[in-house]
């Protein structure tokens, strides 16, 4: 069912090549935006694009989250093709090639590299695409987070912290952004299962995680992209500062 309040959106998605981010393009061009598929994986980001149809256009757009440059790169060219962006989705991220150990085994460099993907880079991002967030009519920003936050998952501690600074960065950017009138909120999935080989969870902790939830079944990608057409869309016109929860019931705030 495609969502009222999003016909003619620009929308920009990170990590948009496979899993989660591929299924947030998919949505959107299924409600008629038009969607920038952006990636670190330029193939992957072009392989999306070109298998990707409905009432809205898409296009593939290779740039790593994690450098200044590269992101006002993608703003330049989001300016010169539709000069305003009315939704971006902060979901690039570091998770499923991380090998699960104790937190005073993860090497710096690993530390560092995931960071500055996953907190620094939307940072980055947001602040290189403010003036297009502020030339569109109304904006938005849905900051992926995770629940493994609330969960207190154990054996990837880098990856935990960085999404806590994520919850935390919403709310700073949604006190900061409201005079422009641009909306921020987290959407924060529980256990997501896609295409993508994961070794952050072995089979064992998925049967327990399932068998932890309200609702009887693994969620797929599917199930994070309703929620994240809410929050671009219109019909989220004051709802900012905000985290949603989307876990089966696996967590409760």
């Amino acid at each position: 069912m495609s969502r009222a309040g999003l016909q003619g959106k620009v929308v920009a998605v990170t990590g948009a090549g496979q899993g989660i981010g591929a299924a947030y393009v998919r949505r959107f061009v299924a409600d008629g935006c038009h969607v920038v598929a952006a990636d670190l994986n330029g193939a992957a980001a072009q392989e999306v694009a070109a298998t990707t149809s409905g009432p809205g256009t898409v296009e593939a757009f290779e740039f790593d989250v994690a450098d200044a440059s590269s992101c006002r790169g993608i703003a330049r060219h989001v300016d010169s093709s539709h000069g305003r962006l009315d939704g971006l989705v902060n979901n690039a991220a570091i998770f499923s090639t991380i090998a699960m150990k104790p937190f005073w085994e993860i090497p710096e460099l690993e530390w560092d590299r995931l960071m500055a993907v996953n907190l620094k880079g939307p940072w980055l991002l947001v602040s290189a695409v403010l003036d297009l967030l502020r030339a569109a009519p109304t904006a938005s920003v849905v900051n992926v987070g995770s629940d493994a936050v609330q969960m207190g998952r154990s054996g990837y501690l880098h990856y935990v912290a960085s999404k806590g600074g994520v919850h935390g960065m919403t709310f700073s950017m949604a006190r900061e952004l409201g005079e422009f009138g641009i909306r921020v909120n987290t959407l924060s999935p529980g256990p997501v299962y896609t295409e993508v080989d994961r070794g952050t969870v072995s089979p064992e902790q998925k049967q327990a995680m399932l068998a932890a939830q309200a609702l009887d079944r693994p969620a797929g990608p599917d199930d994070m992209t309703a929620l994240a057409a809410f929050l671009i869309s219109d019909e989220s016109a004051y709802v900012t500062g905000q985290t949603y929860s989307v876990n089966g019931g696996l967590v409760h705030r």
